[in-house]
Protein backbone atom coordinates (compact mmCIF):
# COMPACT_ATOMS: atom_id res chain seq x y z
CA UNK A 1 0.00 0.00 0.00
CA UNK A 2 1.25 3.47 -0.81
CA UNK A 3 2.63 5.67 1.83
CA UNK A 4 1.03 8.14 3.71
CA UNK A 5 2.41 11.62 4.69
CA UNK A 6 2.92 11.00 7.89
CA UNK A 7 4.88 7.96 7.28
CA UNK A 8 7.31 9.52 4.94
CA UNK A 9 7.67 12.38 7.62
CA UNK A 10 8.74 10.17 10.26
CA UNK A 11 10.75 7.77 7.81
CA UNK A 12 12.09 11.12 6.88
CA UNK A 13 12.64 12.45 10.26
CA UNK A 14 10.41 16.16 9.46
CA UNK A 15 7.17 17.27 10.08
CA UNK A 16 3.96 17.75 7.43
CA UNK A 17 2.62 21.13 7.44
CA UNK A 18 0.21 23.10 5.05
CA UNK A 19 -2.29 19.59 4.17
CA UNK A 20 -3.15 16.17 5.05
CA UNK A 21 -1.06 13.95 6.69
CA UNK A 22 -2.97 11.47 5.44
CA UNK A 23 -2.22 12.07 1.82
CA UNK A 24 -1.63 8.84 0.37
CA UNK A 25 1.98 9.26 -2.26
CA UNK A 26 2.17 6.98 -5.11
CA UNK A 27 5.80 7.76 -6.11
CA UNK A 28 8.61 10.76 -6.45
CA UNK A 29 9.89 12.52 -9.09
CA UNK A 30 11.07 15.72 -10.53
CA UNK A 31 9.33 19.27 -9.70
CA UNK A 32 8.96 19.14 -13.47
CA UNK A 33 7.67 15.18 -13.44
CA UNK A 34 6.15 14.93 -10.50
CA UNK A 35 1.97 14.28 -10.70
CA UNK A 36 -0.88 15.58 -8.28
CA UNK A 37 -0.78 11.85 -6.68
CA UNK A 38 3.68 12.04 -6.20
CA UNK A 39 6.29 13.44 -3.72
CA UNK A 40 8.72 15.93 -5.23
CA UNK A 41 11.91 17.48 -3.32
CA UNK A 42 12.82 20.73 -3.11
CA UNK A 43 16.74 21.73 -1.96
CA UNK A 44 17.78 24.05 -3.99
CA UNK A 45 17.10 27.66 -4.75
CA UNK A 46 18.21 27.23 -8.61
CA UNK A 47 14.84 25.43 -8.87
CA UNK A 48 12.81 27.87 -7.44
CA UNK A 49 10.69 28.91 -10.18
CA UNK A 50 9.68 25.49 -10.85
CA UNK A 51 7.79 25.51 -7.44
CA UNK A 52 4.83 27.76 -9.16
CA UNK A 53 4.24 25.04 -11.79
CA UNK A 54 4.88 21.97 -10.17
CA UNK A 55 2.08 19.31 -10.35
CA UNK A 56 3.02 17.49 -7.52
CA UNK A 57 0.47 16.38 -4.39
CA UNK A 58 3.40 17.28 -2.13
CA UNK A 59 6.72 19.05 -1.16
CA UNK A 60 9.97 17.72 0.67
CA UNK A 61 11.75 21.09 1.73
CA UNK A 62 14.30 22.46 4.28
CA UNK A 63 12.13 25.14 5.33
CA UNK A 64 7.95 25.70 4.73
CA UNK A 65 8.04 27.81 1.47
CA UNK A 66 4.83 29.79 0.76
CA UNK A 67 5.62 29.60 -3.19
CA UNK A 68 3.50 25.97 -2.95
CA UNK A 69 0.42 25.60 -2.47
CA UNK A 70 0.09 21.95 -1.06
CA UNK A 71 1.17 19.77 1.73
CA UNK A 72 5.00 19.90 2.71
CA UNK A 73 7.10 17.48 4.80
CA UNK A 74 9.58 19.82 6.47
CA UNK A 75 13.17 18.03 7.29
CA UNK A 76 16.56 18.63 8.42
CA UNK A 77 18.52 17.25 5.00
CA UNK A 78 15.79 17.32 2.17
CA UNK A 79 18.84 15.56 0.09
CA UNK A 80 19.08 12.82 2.75
CA UNK A 81 15.25 12.61 2.59
CA UNK A 82 14.75 12.18 -0.87
CA UNK A 83 17.08 8.98 -0.80
CA UNK A 84 15.15 7.60 1.65
CA UNK A 85 12.09 8.35 0.30
CA UNK A 86 13.44 7.30 -2.90
CA UNK A 87 13.94 4.01 -1.81
CA UNK A 88 10.37 3.16 -0.86
CA UNK A 89 9.36 3.30 -4.69
CA UNK A 90 11.88 1.79 -5.93
CA UNK A 91 11.78 -1.19 -7.99
CA UNK A 92 14.44 -4.23 -7.70
CA UNK A 93 16.42 -5.23 -10.61
CA UNK A 94 15.06 -7.75 -11.86
CA UNK A 95 12.07 -10.05 -11.25
CA UNK A 96 13.73 -13.45 -12.29
CA UNK A 97 15.34 -15.27 -9.39
CA UNK A 98 16.95 -19.29 -9.45
CA UNK A 99 20.11 -20.08 -11.64
CA UNK A 100 19.89 -19.56 -15.37
CA UNK A 101 20.48 -23.37 -17.30
CA UNK A 102 22.12 -20.91 -19.68
CA UNK A 103 24.94 -20.43 -16.91
CA UNK A 104 28.06 -21.82 -16.47
CA UNK A 105 28.84 -22.74 -13.04
CA UNK A 106 32.46 -24.72 -12.49
CA UNK A 107 31.73 -28.12 -10.56
CA UNK A 108 33.83 -27.09 -7.76
CA UNK A 109 32.69 -23.55 -7.38
CA UNK A 110 29.77 -22.86 -4.51
CA UNK A 111 26.84 -21.05 -4.55
CA UNK A 112 24.78 -19.88 -1.49
CA UNK A 113 20.80 -19.78 -0.75
CA UNK A 114 18.56 -17.34 -2.87
CA UNK A 115 21.27 -16.74 -5.72
CA UNK A 116 20.22 -15.04 -8.81
CA UNK A 117 22.42 -16.30 -12.11
CA UNK A 118 21.32 -14.65 -15.33
CA UNK A 119 22.45 -17.00 -18.78
CA UNK A 120 25.93 -16.21 -20.24
CA UNK A 121 27.09 -15.76 -16.65
CA UNK A 122 31.00 -17.82 -16.26
CA UNK A 123 32.03 -19.10 -12.47
CA UNK A 124 35.07 -20.42 -11.98
CA UNK A 125 36.97 -23.22 -10.08
CA UNK A 126 36.42 -23.30 -6.53
CA UNK A 127 34.60 -19.70 -6.46
CA UNK A 128 32.12 -18.90 -3.19
CA UNK A 129 28.96 -16.79 -4.50
CA UNK A 130 27.52 -16.45 -0.67
CA UNK A 131 23.63 -16.00 -0.15
CA UNK A 132 21.56 -13.27 -2.30
CA UNK A 133 23.62 -12.69 -4.57
CA UNK A 134 22.81 -11.79 -7.65
CA UNK A 135 25.41 -11.99 -11.02
CA UNK A 136 23.70 -10.36 -14.48
CA UNK A 137 23.73 -11.52 -18.08
CA UNK A 138 27.27 -11.87 -19.33
CA UNK A 139 28.84 -11.43 -15.71
CA UNK A 140 32.93 -13.20 -15.58
CA UNK A 141 33.76 -14.53 -12.28
CA UNK A 142 37.16 -16.33 -12.23
CA UNK A 143 39.15 -18.74 -10.47
CA UNK A 144 38.99 -18.67 -5.91
CA UNK A 145 36.69 -15.36 -6.15
CA UNK A 146 34.30 -14.67 -3.32
CA UNK A 147 31.34 -12.81 -3.45
CA UNK A 148 29.67 -11.90 0.32
CA UNK A 149 26.14 -11.83 0.75
CA UNK A 150 23.39 -9.60 -0.61
CA UNK A 151 25.85 -8.58 -3.66
CA UNK A 152 24.38 -7.14 -7.02
CA UNK A 153 26.89 -7.49 -9.87
CA UNK A 154 25.49 -6.18 -13.36
CA UNK A 155 26.06 -6.97 -16.90
CA UNK A 156 29.65 -7.41 -18.58
CA UNK A 157 31.51 -6.93 -14.95
CA UNK A 158 34.32 -9.36 -15.14
CA UNK A 159 35.98 -10.30 -11.24
CA UNK A 160 39.24 -12.20 -11.87
CA UNK A 161 40.97 -14.99 -10.39
CA UNK A 162 41.56 -14.18 -6.41
CA UNK A 163 39.48 -11.57 -5.89
CA UNK A 164 37.67 -10.95 -2.96
CA UNK A 165 34.08 -8.98 -3.09
CA UNK A 166 32.68 -7.96 0.55
CA UNK A 167 28.66 -7.64 1.65
CA UNK A 168 26.08 -5.80 0.42
CA UNK A 169 28.29 -4.30 -2.74
CA UNK A 170 27.53 -2.96 -6.22
CA UNK A 171 28.95 -3.11 -8.97
CA UNK A 172 27.69 -1.10 -12.14
CA UNK A 173 27.88 -2.68 -15.41
CA UNK A 174 31.16 -2.48 -17.63
CA UNK A 175 33.60 -2.57 -14.50
CA UNK A 176 37.09 -5.18 -14.42
CA UNK A 177 38.18 -5.98 -10.89
CA UNK A 178 41.44 -7.70 -10.34
CA UNK A 179 43.04 -6.38 -14.16
CA UNK A 180 46.75 -6.59 -14.36
CA UNK A 181 48.44 -3.52 -12.72
CA UNK A 182 50.90 -1.87 -15.45
CA UNK A 183 54.02 -2.88 -14.22
CA UNK A 184 57.12 -3.60 -16.69
CA UNK A 185 60.66 -2.80 -16.19
CA UNK A 186 62.81 -1.50 -18.89
CA UNK A 187 65.73 -3.94 -19.59
CA UNK A 188 68.09 -1.46 -22.30
CA UNK A 189 64.95 -0.35 -24.96
CA UNK A 190 62.78 -3.17 -24.15
CA UNK A 191 60.00 -3.24 -21.26
CA UNK A 192 60.00 -6.56 -19.30
CA UNK A 193 56.53 -7.03 -17.97
CA UNK A 194 56.70 -7.74 -14.09
CA UNK A 195 54.25 -10.36 -13.39
CA UNK A 196 51.11 -9.21 -11.61
CA UNK A 197 50.55 -11.76 -8.59
CA UNK A 198 48.77 -9.70 -6.29
CA UNK A 199 45.14 -9.40 -5.64
CA UNK A 200 42.17 -6.93 -5.09
CA UNK A 201 39.68 -7.04 -2.06
CA UNK A 202 36.74 -4.79 -1.87
CA UNK A 203 35.02 -5.05 1.53
CA UNK A 204 31.61 -4.43 2.44
CA UNK A 205 28.40 -1.86 1.40
CA UNK A 206 30.77 -0.36 -1.35
CA UNK A 207 29.51 0.64 -4.56
CA UNK A 208 31.30 0.80 -7.77
CA UNK A 209 30.30 2.70 -10.96
CA UNK A 210 30.33 1.70 -14.70
CA UNK A 211 33.57 1.30 -16.41
CA UNK A 212 35.41 1.09 -13.77
CA UNK A 213 39.01 -0.48 -13.78
CA UNK A 214 40.22 -2.13 -10.62
CA UNK A 215 44.16 -3.73 -10.84
CA UNK A 216 45.24 -5.97 -8.85
CA UNK A 217 48.33 -5.56 -7.33
CA UNK A 218 51.53 -6.46 -7.67
CA UNK A 219 52.57 -8.73 -4.85
CA UNK A 220 49.80 -7.64 -2.32
CA UNK A 221 46.39 -6.43 -1.98
CA UNK A 222 44.78 -3.73 -3.85
CA UNK A 223 42.44 -2.79 -0.97
CA UNK A 224 38.97 -0.44 -1.14
CA UNK A 225 37.37 -0.37 2.21
CA UNK A 226 33.92 -0.30 3.40
CA UNK A 227 31.91 2.25 2.25
CA UNK A 228 33.73 4.19 -0.51
CA UNK A 229 31.76 4.71 -3.96
CA UNK A 230 32.75 5.92 -7.24
CA UNK A 231 31.30 7.27 -10.51
CA UNK A 232 31.44 6.04 -13.54
CA UNK A 233 34.57 5.78 -15.37
CA UNK A 234 37.51 5.17 -12.48
CA UNK A 235 40.59 3.78 -12.60
CA UNK A 236 41.99 2.30 -9.59
CA UNK A 237 46.01 1.55 -9.71
CA UNK A 238 47.90 -1.68 -8.23
CA UNK A 239 48.90 -1.75 -5.23
CA UNK A 240 46.30 1.24 -4.19
CA UNK A 241 44.39 1.58 -0.55
CA UNK A 242 41.40 3.63 -0.37
CA UNK A 243 40.29 4.35 2.95
CA UNK A 244 36.44 4.07 4.03
CA UNK A 245 33.84 6.23 2.85
CA UNK A 246 35.57 7.56 0.19
CA UNK A 247 34.39 9.25 -2.98
CA UNK A 248 35.42 9.09 -6.10
CA UNK A 249 33.56 10.89 -9.12
CA UNK A 250 33.88 10.30 -12.77
CA UNK A 251 36.82 10.15 -15.07
CA UNK A 252 39.53 9.90 -12.33
CA UNK A 253 42.80 8.03 -11.94
CA UNK A 254 44.93 6.77 -8.68
CA UNK A 255 48.00 6.06 -9.72
CA UNK A 256 50.02 2.71 -8.18
CA UNK A 257 50.64 2.69 -4.39
CA UNK A 258 49.04 5.61 -3.70
CA UNK A 259 47.16 5.18 -0.19
CA UNK A 260 43.49 7.37 0.01
CA UNK A 261 41.96 8.21 3.64
CA UNK A 262 39.14 8.04 5.30
CA UNK A 263 35.97 10.17 3.66
CA UNK A 264 38.35 11.76 1.35
CA UNK A 265 36.27 13.37 -1.38
CA UNK A 266 38.25 13.37 -5.03
CA UNK A 267 36.47 15.73 -7.97
CA UNK A 268 35.50 14.44 -11.62
CA UNK A 269 39.11 13.99 -13.92
CA UNK A 270 41.42 14.00 -10.85
CA UNK A 271 44.82 12.25 -11.24
CA UNK A 272 46.78 11.09 -8.09
CA UNK A 273 50.44 10.11 -8.57
CA UNK A 274 51.72 7.52 -7.71
CA UNK A 275 52.79 6.56 -3.79
CA UNK A 276 51.14 10.08 -3.11
CA UNK A 277 49.27 9.75 0.97
CA UNK A 278 45.89 11.66 0.96
CA UNK A 279 44.84 12.28 4.83
CA UNK A 280 41.44 11.32 5.97
CA UNK A 281 39.21 14.02 5.33
CA UNK A 282 40.97 15.83 2.31
CA UNK A 283 39.08 17.69 -0.60
CA UNK A 284 40.61 17.66 -4.25
CA UNK A 285 38.50 20.16 -6.77
CA UNK A 286 37.95 19.03 -10.05
CA UNK A 287 40.57 18.55 -12.47
CA UNK A 288 43.64 18.61 -10.08
CA UNK A 289 46.64 16.92 -10.43
CA UNK A 290 48.01 15.84 -7.03
CA UNK A 291 51.77 15.25 -7.85
CA UNK A 292 52.60 15.25 -3.65
CA UNK A 293 51.06 13.75 -0.62
CA UNK A 294 48.39 15.92 1.61
CA UNK A 295 47.78 16.62 5.02
CA UNK A 296 44.04 15.74 6.47
CA UNK A 297 41.69 18.07 6.11
CA UNK A 298 43.26 19.52 3.21
CA UNK A 299 41.00 21.14 0.91
CA UNK A 300 43.16 21.75 -3.14
CA UNK A 301 42.46 22.51 -6.33
CA UNK A 302 44.45 22.78 -9.57
CA UNK A 303 47.30 21.22 -11.36
CA UNK A 304 49.69 20.97 -9.28
CA UNK A 305 46.92 21.15 -6.62
CA UNK A 306 47.37 24.42 -4.13
CA UNK A 307 45.20 25.49 -1.76
CA UNK A 308 41.74 25.80 -3.34
CA UNK A 309 41.56 29.47 -1.62
CA UNK A 310 45.03 29.95 -3.93
CA UNK A 311 43.72 28.35 -6.57
CA UNK A 312 40.58 30.45 -7.14
CA UNK A 313 43.09 33.58 -6.58
CA UNK A 314 45.12 32.15 -8.92
CA UNK A 315 42.65 31.48 -11.28
CA UNK A 316 41.21 34.93 -11.76
CA UNK A 317 44.75 36.30 -12.09
CA UNK A 318 45.14 33.76 -15.59
CA UNK A 319 42.98 35.86 -18.05
CA UNK A 320 44.90 38.65 -16.91
CA UNK A 321 48.15 37.39 -18.06
CA UNK A 322 48.42 38.25 -21.51
CA UNK A 323 47.94 42.01 -20.49
CA UNK A 324 50.20 41.85 -17.53
CA UNK A 325 52.83 40.21 -19.93
CA UNK A 326 52.24 43.16 -22.71
CA UNK A 327 52.51 45.41 -19.55
CA UNK A 328 55.85 44.31 -18.21
CA UNK A 329 57.42 44.45 -21.79
CA UNK A 330 56.41 47.87 -22.12
CA UNK A 331 57.84 48.72 -18.60
CA UNK A 332 60.81 47.11 -19.59
CA UNK A 333 61.40 48.92 -22.57
CA UNK A 334 61.08 52.02 -20.90
CA UNK A 335 63.37 51.36 -18.36
CA UNK A 336 65.62 50.43 -20.76
CA UNK A 337 65.20 53.41 -22.84
CA UNK A 338 66.08 55.32 -19.03
CA UNK A 339 69.23 52.99 -18.51
CA UNK A 340 70.69 54.23 -21.90
CA UNK A 341 69.70 58.21 -21.74
CA UNK A 342 71.34 57.99 -18.21
CA UNK A 343 74.33 56.40 -18.97
CA UNK A 344 74.93 58.86 -22.08
CA UNK A 345 74.60 61.87 -19.35
CA UNK A 346 78.52 62.99 -18.25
Amino acid sequence: MAPTLQEIAELAGGRVVGGEATFRVRGIRSLEEATEKEISVYSDSRYKPLLAETRAGALIVGEETDLFNGPQVVVGHPGLACARVAGIFAQPASAFQGIHEGAFLHETCRIGKDVTVFPFVYVGVDTVIEDRVTLFPGVFVGDRVRIGKGTTIHPNVSILHDCTVGRDVIIHAGTVIGSDGFGFVRDGTRNVKMPQIGKVQIDDSVEIGAGNTIDRATLGTTRIHRGVKTDNLVQIAHNVVIGEDTVIVAQSAIAGSAEIGKGVIIGGQVAVSDHVKVGDGAMIGSQSGVPKSLEAGEVVSGTPAMSHRLWLKTSLLLPRLPNVNDRLRTLEKKVNELMRRLEKEP
